[in-house]
């Protein structure tokens, strides 16, 4: 696996999205401009992506908007990994970690791909928001 050097610039971003599934590619093409500035390798930079994919998909799916009317998505790297991590308005289902899906369903995947894909992730919550975070080994 490559490493990715960390020049000394390296910023956290911050975006809001609109609570549409527009909101998706928007944010991959974000995130992959950001980790190709970084010189993050093209699989891991599709790793990225695709977490980033399924986390935003998931509360956009799940979970109400923040009460703002959206969502807010941040991204950065330090030494541990790629941060990855999704804001929404806190819906009733909580994600969870799963152990296999039925071989017959249509979903219920994501987040075991997110799991392979990550050194880490888990679920946040406060004031009414739900922050379900990644992090990807570089």
């Amino acid at each position: 696996m490559s490493s990715v050097a960390l020049p000394a610039d390296v910023r956290s971003v911050e975006v809001v999205l609109p609570h549409d599934v527009s909101a998706v590619s928007d944010a991959r093409r974000g995130l992959n401009d950001y980790l190709r500035r970084y010189e993050v390798p093209v699989d891991r930079r599709d790793d990225a992506r695709l977490v980033l994919s399924e986390l935003l998909s998931n509360a956009i799916r799940y979970a109400p908007p923040l009460s703002s009317g959206d969502l807010r998505v941040s991204w950065w790297i330090d030494p541990r990994g790629i941060h990855i991590e999704v804001t929404d308005g806190c819906g009733e289902s909580e994600p969870q970690h799963i152990t296999g899906a039925d071989p017959e369903a249509l979903g219920g995947r994501g987040l075991a791909i997110v799991t392979v894909l990550t050194s880490s992730w888990g679920v946040r919550q406060r004031d009414g928001s739900r922050t379900v975070f990644a992090v990807l080994p570089h």
